[in-house]
């Protein structure tokens, strides 16, 4: 049994529910309000079926325990039966429940119940209206939005008493994203072999509603213009295979490169000149923000949450979705414009610097938790 690392009694016991523990948006977000948690004295649990993160949250100051199965979705048995380590956390006189997909909110509806604490969620993007979540919202006493048009699927989806609803942006960490210098810059790009080239990039998870199909389709407009330029697509998912065959079949094989997913994105982003996301969905863009944070300009779908954090032509360029032939030509903008991008880019780091630092997230998300536990 740890023991806990603070007693005082202005220290909150905090359990955050998760459905795993890989790179990925959910876990940057966990990650980041631990971090912040713990440097002010609260402690913080994670329960979640594990992966590549947990040393890292843990170096962070959390502690992380496995609920021994990887949960998929909420139809999912387990996910209303299994009520691991309940016994746990009632000696570790748990204070708030914090969940982070609907599968965990269900979990996080019967812990607090059984450990009689209360229960907070987070919805990071766009449900699907299926009959079950009306029936069974299991939001918690508060839900907190990630973006405005978030806020507005909860309430005009769902139903979501707005006074439940707490608008808390993303933030970064900046001190994990420190702009390298151009020495630097060009020693990561020949580790990676693409000294020279004008490179255009994604970290995201291989799905088909990051619209990967629609920049693979767009980057033959760029390489017409730019015959040297590559495309860097970080990720894993399901639609690695067909992404892969679309690559070939468009005989774009020697300008596309997939990297597997990391888990320091700030150690890839210096190797783009440009940072693309062409969602069809997005509830905020954490990956977004991170490329901003490093000072890269971006070019995005005008898609969710999105506008809220590109000032279009300012801090980045936002493009119809679906639309290859527009994407195209707003990297092709960028790429042709270094000085320009360049301002854009500082513009963006700054932007992110203002509205979006982890200090603002954490100190929102502790008042929201008090306003809860009081």
């Amino acid at each position: 049994m740890p023991k806990l690392k603070n007693s005082s009694p202005d220290c909150m016991n905090i359990l955050f529910l998760a459905n795993h523990f890989n790179t990925g948006g959910i876990s940057s977000y966990l990650l980041t309000l631990t971090k912040g948690f713990v440097d002010v004295g609260h402690n913080v649990y994670v329960l979640s079926g594990g992966g590549s993160l947990v040393e890292k949250f843990e170096s962070s100051g959390g502690k992380h325990f496995n609920f021994g199965f990887r949960v998929k979705s909420d139809a999912d048995l387990r996910v209303y039966f299994s009520l691991p380590h309940l016994q746990r956390f009632k000696e570790l006189k748990i204070d708030i429940i914090h969940s982070n997909t609907r599968a965990t909110q269900i979990m996080g509806e019967r812990y607090s119940r059984s450990l009689g604490v209360s229960h907070v969620s987070t919805c990071h993007g766009f449900f699907k209206k299926r009959i079950v979540r009306l029936i069974f919202p299991c939001w918690g006493k508060r839900v907190v939005a990630i973006s405005g048009p978030v806020q507005k699927h909860l309430f005009d989806d769902f139903h979501v008493n707005p006074d439940k609803i707490s608008l808390i942006p993303n933030g970064i960490d900046l001190s994990e994203f420190v702009i390298p210098s151009q020495a630097a810059r060009e020693e990561i790009r020949r580790r990676y072999n693409v000294s020279g080239s004008p490179v255009v990039g994604i970290i995201a998870r291989l799905s088909d509603v990051k619209g990967h199909a629609d920049l693979i389709r767009a980057f033959q407009d760029v390489v017409v213009k730019f015959s040297d330029a590559r495309l860097l697509i970080v990720g894993e998912g399901p639609e690695e295979e067909n992404l892969r065959r679309l690559v070939d079949g468009l005989h774009l094989s020697k300008r596309v490169e997939f990297f597997k997913i990391t888990n320091q994105t700030a150690d890839v982003l210096p190797l783009f000149d440009v940072f693309v996301m062409p969602s069809l969905q997005e509830g905020l863009g954490l990956s977004v923000l991170e490329a901003q944070a490093m000072g890269l300009p971006v070019v995005a779908s005008r898609v969710g949450g999105l506008p809220d954090i590109i000032e279009d032509h300012r801090t980045g360029i936002l493009v119809d979705p679906q639309n290859p032939k527009a994407l195209a030509e707003a990297i092709c903008a960028v790429l042709s414009n270094p000085a320009q991008s360049w301002d854009m880019g500082r513009a963006a780091r700054m932007f992110v610097e203002k509205k979006y630092s982890s200090g603002r997230m954490v100190r929102s998300t502790l008042q929201m938790y008090e306003s809860v536990i009081g």
